[in-house]
Order: structure tokens, then C-alpha cells, then sequence
């Protein structure tokens, strides 16, 4: 048998293997798709909070987005040829022939809804419900941060409440000496949160359920606990804690309720902040340039209360970006951005984030992330 012959069969086998053996790219792609999409949609999300927080800065209003499906499509093609011409007087390479080719294409769909309406009435308007933001304090989140983040007031204690109130916001350095206090009795392990489940409340003349809380519809309740210790140092922060909230030199623990004022002895009222209102005030204590405040373009920068030095997430300014940048969005022809060296920064804007997704009480899904591994 003349060569070409032996040939021809081994080189047409060879090019239908190299093919098919390339299979599905479905499963092969799916854990680097998770990834940078989850990645991609992460980095996208903290750009949009900082914009915003740079946004009503400059009176500009906040605009949100819900990324609602992300599609990962692919095709791929594959094609191969082969024959021979039968002229023995030629050499062999000159009629023994073969090809083979494959193409990969991608072409990913994003659907965006924007947050109007009711939806952002209730995610970005309404204030949220103390026992949903106390919980994360459980979790090792530090209590003074996410109290600065979420509390207007604690027993009529004021946080800074941004424009209008003078150049310190309005707070009452008692409210941070409170804080300062919850945070040691937090990290020596004195204090906690107690979550629990008690019957239904009462009900009004009309059927409804009686609550004080603008957010809350189930029957949950926080308590804050004072837990036993016998260091004095421990003994004596948490005697301060209870004459600054008014509670009972022997209590143990007190119920945790929405609004200004207890409406009973034993109770700790917080009035938090709905999402606007946290922005707002993050955005009052961005660093923005001298002719920007002097030209009206934007108010001054709220100073700091008390015992506190700097606030909860920095956020600097300049013409450019720097190289060490936790996140970084560009307004106006200037660069707004978080340092990745600033921990206590990064934490804080990384709790905003957290709290903004236990805000949303809309029931339409999340993100969906297609890939298809067909």
C-alpha cells in the first residue's frame, strides 16, 4: 500500500481528536466565571456607594441601581476538512491534505433596575430597625462604629446630625463617651446582645399589630446585657453605662426599642438612621478642596465631637488618584477615593455596604448570575 494511504487516515483522526477533545467549555468555565463575576459586582457596588456619598456632598441626589441577572453566553464552533489526490508520480506532501479550526465567542447580558418608588421608600428612606443593625455587633463588628453609623440618638443622647446644626453637627459628647464605653465592655467580653422571639403584641381597635418601630413587622426583640465580670475596672464602666441610659443601678439587661425616648423604665431607645441619613452624614465629612467650600459649591466639613478625632470612614480628594486606593471614583474632574492602608476606614464603608443590603426589604431577587455549562 503506497504510503499516502497509511498517512492520510492517521492525519484526518488526529485533527477530529484535537477537536472533540476540547469538550464542553461550560464546566471548565464556571468557577473562574463565579469568581470574577462576584468579583465585578462586588467592586461595582462600592464604587456606586462612594459616588453617591460624594454626590449629596455637591447636592447632588443619590441614584441606585439593582443589577438583577448577569448572563454568561457562549458559542463555540468547530469545523475540520481533509482529502488527497491520487497521483503516484507526485511526492505524498503534495496530495495529502488536512485542516481543522475552532472558534470561541462570549457575549455576557447585564440587567439593570433602577431602586424608585416604594422600593426606595423603604431601602433608602425609612429608618432601620435597631434589631436588625444590634445583631451585628454579635458577629465582632465594633458597636461604637456601627453605633455612629446607624444612631441618630441613644436615650436622647444626639449624634452629629450633618447641615443646620452647627459646625459640630449638633452631638453630644456624651453620646460618644457612651459609645467609648460600649466598645471596652465589648472587646473584654462584658457586654452583648440578646436576641429573642416573645408572643405576638397587642393589637389596636383596627386589627393591626401595635409597633413602635417604623421597620419592624416581626416579633422579634434586642436586649443589650451587661454580663456579670468581677473586674472593678469592667464593674465601673458599666455602672457608667447604665446612668448614661438611665437604667437601674442593679440592672442586668435592658430591651432595645425605636425612637427618642424610653417609653418605660428598663428600655434603651435608639433612633436610627434610614440609609439616606447615614450617607448624608459620611458625606458632610468628606475632605473636598478650599474653593469648593469658599465658592459655595459645598458647605464646610463637619468637625469631630469629644473624644472622637477623625470620622467614621475618611474620604480624600485630589487630582489624581493615589496608587494605595481601596476604592476610588472620579466627580467632576476630581478624584474622590478611601486609602487602602486605612483599616478603620475600609471596615466603616464596608458596614455601610452591609447595612444598605439589610435595608432593602423588597422581595424581587438578587442578582442572578447565568453561566451556562452546556
Amino acid at each position: 500500500m503506497p504510503v499516502y494511504r497509511q498517512l492520510l487516515p492517521a492525519v484526518l483522526a488526529f485533527s477530529l481528536l484535537s477537536l472533540s477533545g476540547c469538550g464542553p467549555i461550560g464546566p471548565s468555565r464556571l468557577q473562574n466565571d463565579q469568581l470574577e463575576y462576584s468579583r465585578a459586582l462586588g467592586d461595582v457596588q462600592k464604587h456606586e456607594m462612594l459616588l453617591n456619598i460624594v454626590r449629596l456632598r455637591y447636592a447632588d441626589p443619590p441614584t441606585f441601581l439593582d443589577t438583577t441577572q448577569v448572563i454568561a453566553g457562549y458559542s463555540v464552533s468547530k469545523s475540520v476538512s481533509g482529502g488527497f489526490y491520487a497521483y503516484p508520480a507526485t511526492a505524498v506532501g503534495n496530495y495529502l491534505f488536512g485542516s481543522g479550526s475552532m472558534s470561541i465567542g462570549e457575549s455576557p447580558t447585564f440587567t439593570y433596575q433602577p431602586v424608585t418608588g416604594q422600593q426606595y421608600a423603604e431601602n433608602i428612606i425609612r429608618p432601620i430597625s435597631p434589631t436588625v443593625i444590634m445583631p451585628l455587633s454579635l458577629g465582632g463588628l465594633p458597636i461604637d462604629t456601627l453605633l455612629r453609623l446607624t444612631a441618630q440618638s441613644i436615650d436622647g443622647l444626639s449624634n452629629v446630625r450633618g447641615l443646620g446644626a452647627g459646625p459640630f453637627g449638633g452631638g453630644s459628647v456624651r453620646f460618644y463617651l457612651l459609645l467609648h464605653d460600649l466598645r471596652q465592655l465589648q472587646i473584654a467580653g462584658a457586654m452583648t446582645v440578646r436576641i429573642t422571639t416573645d408572643a405576638p403584641p397587642p393589637v389596636d381597635g383596627d386589627g393591626a399589630h401595635k409597633h413602635d418601630d417604623p421597620k419592624q413587622s416581626t416579633t422579634e426583640h434586642a436586649y443589650l446585657v451587661l454580663s456579670s465580670t468581677s473586674d472593678s475596672n469592667l464593674l465601673n464602666i458599666q455602672a457608667e453605662v447604665r446612668r448614661l441610659l438611665h437604667l437601674d443601678a442593679q440592672s442586668t439587661e435592658a430591651e432595645i426599642v425605636y425612637g427618642p425616648y424610653p417609653k418605660r423604665p428598663g428600655q434603651i431607645a435608639i433612633l436610627t438612621r434610614s440609609m439616606l441619613a447615614m450617607l448624608s452624614q459620611l458625606a458632610y465629612e468628606v475632605e473636598v478642596p478650599e474653593e469648593d467650600i469658599k465658592s459655595g459649591r459645598t458647605p464646610p466639613t463637619i468637625g469631630q465631637v469629644g473624644i472622637e478625632n477623625r470620622p467614621e470612614v475618611v474620604i480624600h480628594s485630589g487630582k489624581e488618584a493615589p496608587e494605595s486606593r481601596y476604592d476610588a471614583v472620579q466627580y467632576n474632574n476630581r478624584w474622590f477615593w478611601i486609602d487602602d492602608r486605612d483599616f478603620q476606614s475600609k471596615l466603616g464603608f464596608t458596614m455601610v455596604q452591609v447595612l444598605s443590603a439589610l435595608a432593602a426589604t423588597s422581595h424581587a431577587t438578587g442578582a442572578v448570575v447565568t453561566i451556562p455549562a452546556g
